[in-house]
């Protein structure tokens, strides 16, 4: 197949962005989770994948009008930072190390230097030694791994101390992705399932879920981007990188025949999921160009791209995107999810695109 034109990609992205940043409650749909689904202003998980997709966005264009946006954002938001602090709304702060380095502002390295610290030191963590996956909702998941931690926090993990030349914070984040990769990686498919009840001693629904699996395989080549330079004797380095490599190879093979995954990857009649899909093939564009992956998978990669595109409307809103998803009870439930457009399906976009667009 022939590649999608820069020029396509870039016309693309843009939309993507406007509609993430720019976009008024009026376009966001009338089903009852649109503020939360879109509203750019809150300090969380969601917000937070589109706000480090901005970033990978201004830096693949040189578009600098879009670091301001991030700053601006940053500004506005960041006194609700201090409310609340556990691991799934440490997403935003993984901007931090690249706004210090962007701007030299002080405040971003001392915060990150403090989230860092709370981190490795206070947060809740598994009798496993992982982090436990700690809300802003008003619920709990004791003893719980859940495969979104790798992203939502373990990356700004790595950023920092990538930051600060930190092997200590380097091999931290190395080892939460391996624990993570560990207790959720099923062995006879290298697929991982969604989380892990450690009390139990299950993996409760035990579905191979598509987005599950797209935050860790776009998730951990960021993360081994930033840690590999102060620890490429560790062990845990090797081992993480092993495991990886069984992933996306297993992931690749569950690409269906129009370039998408289903919700569930092992399902190929449940619905076909972009925010899931985009970051997979993020993941194969990525693991292909760090030798973690065969060159014979980047077909599938364009493949995916040339499917995810067509999901974005004229407006620049993603189509077929999952609502945010806890651990369900069955598989079947995966399949009943709604679909609306939301922050992180644009932002796993716009972070696609972006790679796409720094590699052309």
């Amino acid at each position: 197949m022939n590649k999608m034109s820069r020029t396509d990609v870039e016309e693309a992205a843009h939309r993507v962005y406007r509609f993430m940043m720019h976009s008024k409650p009026e376009e966001w749909g009338g089903h009852a989770w649109t503020d939360w689904a879109m509203n750019i202003d809150k300090w969380d998980w969601n917000p937070g994948v589109a706000i480090i997709a901005a970033v990978e966005y201004g830096r693949a264009t040189g578009d600098s009008s879009v670091l301001q946006e991030v700053e601006d954002w940053v500004r506005r938001n960041r006194g609700q930072s201090e409310e609340v602090r556990v691991i799934n709304s440490m997403a935003p702060y993984a901007i931090f190390p690249q706004l210090y380095q962007m701007t030299g502002d002080a405040y971003y390295l001392e915060k990150a230097v403090e989230i860092a610290e709370w981190m490795v030191e206070q947060a809740p963590r598994t009798s496993e030694g992982a982090f436990e996956h700690t809300v802003t909702e008003n619920a709990q998941f004791s003893e719980q791994i859940w495969a979104d931690t790798v992203f939502m926090a373990v990356l700004f993990l790595a950023r920092t101390a990538r930051l600060t030349g930190s092997r200590k914070l380097a091999e931290e984040a190395l080892l939460q992705a391996l624990l993570h990769l560990g207790a959720l990686q099923d062995e006879a498919t290298g697929l991982l399932f969604h989380g892990w009840d450690g009390s139990a001693g299950h993996w409760m629904s035990a579905a191979r879920w598509n987005r599950a699996n797209g935050w860790n395989a776009a998730g951990i080549p960021m993360i081994l981007e930033e840690a590999e330079p102060l620890c490429r004797d560790s062990d845990l380095l090797h081992e993480l990188k092993h495991r990886y490599s069984r992933l996306i190879e297993a992931l690749a093979a569950c690409q269906l025949p129009g370039g998408m995954w289903p919700t569930v990857l092992d399902r190929p009649g449940f619905y076909e999921e972009t925010s899931g899909s985009a970051a997979i093939a993020l993941g194969l564009y990525k693991a292909v160009r760090m030798g973690l992956a065969s060159e014979q998978l980047l077909p599938r990669a364009d493949r995916a791209l040339a499917a995810i595109v067509p999901m974005v409307a004229a407006t620049g809103a993603v189509s077929g995107v999952s609502g945010g998803t806890p651990v369900l009870e069955s598989e079947e439930a995966y399949n009943e999810v709604p679909i609306f457009p939301t922050l992180y399906g644009q932002g796993l976009v716009l972070l696609l695109l972006s790679e796409v667009i720094e590699q052309r």
